[in-house]
């Protein structure tokens, strides 16, 4: 069995970071993603959040941006949500990935709310970007460090209402169930290896209270099964 820390980070890369990974492969590595998202319940997360964001700020027309959007699933859920709820929603998809983009507006065609964009929200094309909620879907832990002290202030001045950060718990618990949940579920190699490497490269709560505190953040973070944080950051 393979040793494994979760002191601290990991900075192993994960494979679909590659921007020239695409094609059938790029396909079927995203697929599995959303069958393990939707079996684990990851959704929920995303959508809880944006219903605590909107418990004081109820609207009836609401523009939401998911950073590191991959397949648009997310955004495909929050629609349906969003129809059932009555609420008027424009959906935004941004990742940095041009070949997952095409992925994703290949299969959102039928959302009409829903388009997307290739942006590198760390360049001046993302300068003008607003939106009322930014959602962060498995999305946060890609980043190192000095990279989401960077980030997280920048979302958080284009979101009039707040962030939404659906993010990996960290531990060693989680790793082993997900080793045995892929031994039985899960085909693809790439996606049970960069699973593993981003639980290693997720959080612990210890590590959201303290970039909080340094970046002088007004937030609440909640636990979910399975081993997920939701971290709900509020614009001031």
């Amino acid at each position: 069995m393979k040793q494994i820390s979760t002191i601290t980070r990991s900075k192993e890369a994960e494979i679909m970071d590659k921007f020239d990974f695409k094609g059938d492969e790029l396909k079927s590595v995203l697929e599995t993603i959303d069958k393990i998202n939707a079996k684990l319940g990851g959704h929920r997360v995303t959508i809880k959040g944006i219903q605590k964001l909107l418990e004081n700020h109820p609207r009836k027309h609401l523009v939401i941006a998911d950073l590191g959007c991959g397949s648009g699933d997310a955004l495909r859920q929050i629609s349906k949500w969003a129809k059932k709820q009555g609420i008027n929603v424009q959906l935004i998809g941004i990742d940095a990935n041009p070949h997952t983009i095409q992925v994703a507006r290949e299969w959102s065609r039928d959302y009409k709310n829903i388009s997307y964009r290739v942006i590198d929200v760390f360049s001046e094309d993302f300068d003008d970007f607003e939106a009322d909620i930014i959602t962060c879907c498995l999305t946060l832990h890609h980043f190192e460090n000095k990279f989401i002290k960077k980030l997280v202030p920048i979302l958080s001045d284009k979101a009039s209402l707040g962030l939404v950060i659906n993010d990996l718990h960290r531990s060693k618990v989680a790793y082993r169930l997900f080793e045995l949940y892929c031994s039985v579920f899960v085909n693809s190699d790439i996606a049970r290896k960069d699973g593993l490497t981003s639980i290693l490269r997720g959080f612990t709560s210890e590590d959201l209270e303290n970039f909080a505190k340094e970046l002088n953040l007004k937030h609440h973070i909640t636990w979910y099964w399975a081993f997920r944080y939701q971290w709900i950051i509020y614009s001031s």
